[in-house]
């Protein structure tokens, strides 16, 4: 039987998520981000699960031959930090880490705790990149 995966793209109401994340400078870079991201993807954001903000879609199958949709790219006001995802991970993407400031990651999360401690074009340029990378892809 085909698992099914736990956060999944929904009709949730983004403005009124957004609009509700507590700390007022988190919810002011909210919209900066979603504001780059529709620009960047040209794509409406979607709610994925209760509190991802996402931008198009991909299919993927699983090693257990289960297949998936998920966003090309997206992100998570969280307390501690914006959360970015950043699909395609960042082994392609060195020379953008490099020049972007404060940040930290993981496999496909990019972790800002202010986005006034990066630089912003940085921060665009790599939304870019991975999604051109993630359409080039899974394009067929």
């Amino acid at each position: 039987m085909a698992k099914t995966l736990k956060t999944a793209e929904n009709d949730g109401d983004v403005a009124a998520y957004l609009d509700s994340v507590e700390n007022p400078r988190r919810r002011d870079e909210a919209w900066t981000v979603l504001r780059m991201m529709e620009a960047v993807t040209g794509e409406t954001p979607r709610m994925w699960g209760d509190s991802i903000v996402g931008f198009g879609r991909y299919r993927y199958r699983r090693s257990d031959r289960s297949e998936h949709d998920w966003m090309l790219t997206g992100f998570a006001p969280r307390k501690s930090a914006m959360t970015i995802y950043i699909m395609p991970g960042f082994s392609a993407y060195g020379d953008l880490l490099e020049r972007l400031g404060r940040h930290r990651h993981s496999v496909s999360c990019l972790y800002v705790t202010r986005l006034g401690s990066i630089d912003f074009d940085i921060l665009t340029e790599l939304v870019r990149r991975s999604v051109a990378d993630m359409r080039q892809r899974y394009s067929g």
